[in-house]
């Protein structure tokens, strides 16, 4: 996928068992926050990040999401140990990262996602894509940055 290119339709279900589809993100900004695998220390950091800025993307009108290929049971335990309740953390877990693939952002060899970062406007178009270094964790402020100039 690119930018300007529309977000493919998907279905997922996050770690509190609540099933997700584009259909649910119309006429809404989306931040897509990839993360390769629950349970590691970079990928907590960045989803710990989300929830801290929760209020800022609900006053902005942005629904963030944390997405993985992990369980929708792995997540849920992880969301637990890490506090998030304002996040939903998505299972791209089966079949297992259809919706990274569609993304192009799948590493088949490794059987995770890349890091990354994808905004969608309120008509479902993608504006920015970044992917990160697997150990770097994304510049938060950067990503509020440009959720900003779609609004």
């Amino acid at each position: 996928m690119n930018i300007g290119d529309t977000l493919p339709d998907f279905a997922m279900t996050d770690h509190n068992k609540k099933e997700w589809s584009r259909k649910l993100l119309e006429g809404k900004m989306a931040l897509l926050s990839w993360h390769p695998l629950a349970w590691t220390k970079v990928c907590a950091q960045q989803m710990q990040s989300l929830e801290e800025h929760a209020n800022d993307f609900e006053k902005m009108g942005i629904v963030a999401l944390g997405l993985s290929v992990d369980t929708v049971p792995s997540k849920h335990a992880w969301a637990k140990e890490l506090g998030i309740e304002k996040t939903p953390l998505l299972s791209d877990f089966w079949p297992h990262g259809h919706f990274a693939s569609l993304l192009g952002i799948f590493r088949k060899d490794d059987g995770f996602s890349e890091r990354a970062n994808i905004v969608i406007d309120k008509k479902g178009i993608i504006r920015f894509i970044k992917i990160y270094p697997i150990s770097e964790l994304p510049d938060i402020a950067e990503i509020i940055g440009e959720l900003g100039k779609w609004m």
